[in-house]
């Protein structure tokens, strides 16, 4: 029996039996949903995956100031073409203010993400709040992306310390420690660093050391000004090493490091309407280097109509050249409907041996065209509904399709 499953029937038992005097204390939230999908797979059968979602919050549990968090789902695929596995994603007891007021305590399955590095983890997260301005987090539990099973040889131990150092300088520098059936898979330390100076100017940069590597693994770096009310400037620099677990035998082989150059100019048009250009320079070791140009505009909602136009042109030395866009329109029509429709096109052009022979190239053209429509039933019940037909050159086009219904509570 998977935590999945238990999970999610508990839920559902534990709301049926739930008392009249513990409801009144207690405030339950949450959603549920039932989806329904069809789609071809690579033999070309058709999977009727169908899931159940719950998404469960229950606060102030026994009027003590607990809050349980939970969100998982049960899937089965009634043709029995593919594996609609059972997942859970979060579950969690929190209490703000566990022992003494400065103390946060977070029990279950979590997410956790420090600059040092990121996990689902079963165990426990304490955060401390000393000083009025900084904090001390410190977590522990099973590795849930590692382990098959629950024993106490795949964990996941680290912490960080964080607050206002400087007026407008935020610090954090984090740990994290990983075992592998025991061993030690993986050793991080982070440091991030945010400067906003005047609402004008902010900086940020993300540093990640891999410790059993002795090298720099990750590197963000970046500014973003306020021109004006309506333009803002971005400039970012990104260097990336793979990370292997000290146990795999990936962990021997030489890796390659990646680097990207970026700026970006975004403008606010009007009230809801946005517009952005994009350069980015790809940089690698032993292939050529890339340049990605992008455009576009969007519609933010604001009273019937939503939307984006987005183009991007991709092309390098190599000749793995790449231009595309995507298209996509909404409309509010009335209380009760919502529908749109969409459509991403990519065409690849890539050159088939290495002496950049023109006659010798390929041209890959993929489309993709939607629609999809929410019908609001009331405030509590909508139903969501997404078809759509994917073409390509290499693989027959095909058909999917999503229904949705979702009742709040």
């Amino acid at each position: 029996m998977s935590w999945q499953r238990i999970f999610i029937c508990a839920a559902v038992v534990w709301l049926a039996c739930w008392p009249a005097g513990a409801a009144q204390a207690a405030s339950v939230s949450g959603r549920a949903s039932t989806v329904v999908e069809w789609f071809d797979d690579a033999n070309e059968d058709t999977a009727v995956p169908l899931y159940q979602y719950l998404q469960l919050n229950v606060r102030d549990m026994g009027g003590k100031g607990y809050t349980f968090s939970g969100y998982g789902r049960l899937g089965d695929d009634l043709k029995n073409e593919v594996d609609a596995k059972s997942r859970l994603y979060y579950a969690f007891i929190e209490k703000k203010g566990f022992l003494t007021e400065a103390l946060d305590m977070r029990l279950g399955r979590q997410f956790i993400s420090v600059t040092a590095g990121a996990s689902l983890m079963d165990g426990l997260k304490l955060d401390y709040r000393f000083a009025k301005r900084y904090k001390l987090s410190l977590f522990g539990g099973g590795d849930v992306t590692y382990y098959e099973g629950y024993n106490a040889q795949d964990v996941i131990v680290g912490g960080e310390l964080s607050g206002r150092f400087l007026d407008g300088l935020d610090l954090g520098l984090s740990y994290v420690q990983k075992l592998d059936s025991g061993n030690m898979s993986h050793e991080l330390f982070g440091l991030d660093v945010e400067w906003d100076i005047r609402k004008a100017l902010y900086l940020y940069s993300e540093t990640q050391y891999d410790y059993l590597s002795d090298r720099v693994s990750y590197f963000l770096g970046g500014a973003k000004y306020h021109l004006s009310e309506d333009w803002t400037a971005r400039v970012e620099y990104l260097y990336s090493l793979p990370v292997f677990s000290a146990s795999s035998i990936f962990s021997v082989f030489a890796v390659e490091e990646y680097e990207e150059l970026m700026g970006e100019l975004t403008y606010n048009i009007a009230p809801g309407w946005r517009t952005f250009g994009r350069y980015t320079r790809e940089i690698y070791q032993e292939f050529a280097d890339a340049n990605v140009y992008e455009a576009g505009v969007e519609k933010i909602r604001t009273e019937r109509f939503a939307g984006y136009l987005t183009g991007v042109y991709r092309d390098d030395a190599d000749g793995q050249d790449l231009k595309g866009f995507k298209i996509y329109g909404s409309c509010l029509f009335n209380r009760y409907l919502q529908a749109g429709i969409g459509a991403n096109v990519d065409v690849l052009e890539r050159q088939l041996n290495f002496f950049n022979d023109e006659s010798d190239a390929d041209e890959t053209t993929a489309k993709r065209y939607w629609a999809d429509a929410t019908v609001f039933v009331n405030k509590k019940v909508n139903v969501q509904a997404k078809v759509e037909r994917v073409e390509s050159d290499l693989w027959d086009h095909y058909n999917r399709g999503r229904v949705r219904l979702n009742i709040l509570f």
